[in-house]
């Protein structure tokens, strides 16, 4: 074996067929859940006009995905994650036409059901998350891993800019009703493409310890991982007290005075900034430095979620969101990257299982803390706070994490230096 071998060219992953498969599931999958964040958050603050509904649509969502996420990595580890994968992207189209059903009458008498369906997304996701970040190791050849991360991560980040963009257009012109047939199309083409991929070998663990003892085994990993570790308490905080998204339907009716089509263009912006960097991180790998590179990011984001708490012109706003993607996509590379490369073969379903609850955790608990800060504080004040208090838990982490601070990778064999 060449113990130095080339680096990947630019689209090197994109010649395995496999692999363009994946990246169309990522791609289709990306387009309706995204939409569909978009679409159920406005049509809710459009029913009860409440930020404290937004913040209960965060937490309805957080509650199966954290209950089940740790044990959808074992059953991810002991699956088949394939076939895994594919239930769950059809629940997810089920759960779209039900929600395209409940909207019929968009009236207040309709909120528990939308909450219900929602709830039952959770639910999917507590089992795909995972299975999703296990199957792509065995899509993926090591060789290309960085490389196809930049790829997967920027069709993700590229159809997070396209979905909510494109939906905010759609729900003016057809309603939520029209809006949520497409995306349970998205979800069946995703479910197909899925489908093409051809199956996999999977390592199995060669003994079936209890399920309890099998979890802590993938948290335990992550627990004395310090870079591992560090890297997801670092997204969950910054995220969770730095995240503006589940207030963008405040900014959009009630700040910026810009409707549907503007909020989903300032969800679009960004997944813009990210879209943009990820696409050049296939040609520079941000990993050579990874620790230092991650610490800046998230400095870099919570500089731009200050500056967007205080704008008051949609173009700014939008700008300013685009920086947040920019930090953000950086920061996705980085940590996809080390899950993969930091990870032993027979784990890998729990500990992605272990990172998707610091992820979830951040998102939906983030939007929900959200939801009640505004309420307690008021919208602007709230997005301030969090940006101020992102900056102070990159400081921490950088003084507290010594080995995240000094985490290299060599480009040519991705082993840690």
């Amino acid at each position: 074996m060449n113990p130095n071998p080339q680096h990947p060219g630019f689209a090197e992953a994109l010649k395995v067929p496999d692999i363009r498969l994946f990246i169309g599931s990522v791609a289709f999958f990306s387009l309706a859940s995204r939409a569909l964040a978009v679409v159920i958050g406005f049509q809710i603050y459009r029913l009860t006009h409440s930020v404290m509904a937004l913040g209960w649509l965060g937490l309805i969502e957080a509650i199966p995905t954290l209950s089940l996420v740790l044990v959808g990595g074992y059953v991810a580890d002991h699956f088949n994650r394939r076939r895994i994968l594919l239930i769950t992207r059809g629940a997810s189209f089920v759960c779209a036409c039900t929600l395209a059903f409940l909207s019929l009458e968009n009236t207040a008498q309709s909120l528990f059901g939308l909450y219900a369906v929602i709830f039952l997304t959770g639910i999917a996701r507590g089992f795909a998350d995972p299975a999703n970040t296990a199957f792509e190791a065995q899509v993926v050849p090591k060789p290309l891993t960085v490389n196809a991360a930049s790829w997967i991560s920027s069709t993700f980040i590229s159809c997070s800019v396209i979905g909510p963009a494109a939906i905010g257009f759609i729900f003016d012109a057809w309603g939520a009703t029209g809006s949520y047939l497409l995306i349970a199309a998205s979800f069946i083409l995703s479910w197909g493409f899925t489908a093409c991929i051809a199956p996999k070998a999977q390592p199995m663990p060669e003994t079936k310890e209890p399920l309890w003892e099998s979890i802590l085994t993938g948290w335990r990993f992550v627990w004395k991982n310090q870079p591992l570790l560090s890297a997801m308490a670092l997204d969950l905080l910054a995220v969770l007290f730095g995240g503006a998204i589940a207030l963008l339907p405040v900014y959009a009716d009630d700040i910026l005075h810009v409707g549907a089509k503007g909020l989903g263009l300032l969800n679009a912006a960004p997944s813009l900034g990210a879209v943009v960097i990820t696409l050049l991180a296939t040609k520079r790998p941000p990993i050579a430095h990874a620790g230092r590179n991650l610490l800046l990011t998230v400095a870099g984001f919570g500089v731009s979620i200050i500056l967007f708490a205080l704008s008051r012109d949609f173009w700014l706003s939008a700008g300013f969101l685009f920086l947040t993607g920019v930090f953000d996509g950086i920061s996705m590379v980085i940590r996809r990257s080390m899950v993969r490369l930091l990870s032993p073969d027979h784990l890998r379903g729990r500990i992605a299982a272990t990172n998707w609850l610091f992820i979830c955790s951040s998102n939906e608990l983030g939007a929900w803390e959200s939801g009640m800060a505004a309420a307690w504080i008021g919208t602007v004040p709230c997005v301030a706070a969090g940006g101020v208090l992102t900056l102070g838990i990159a400081a921490l982490i950088a003084l507290t994490a010594p080995q995240l601070r000094r985490l290299r990778f060599d480009l040519r064999t991705l082993e840690q230096k």
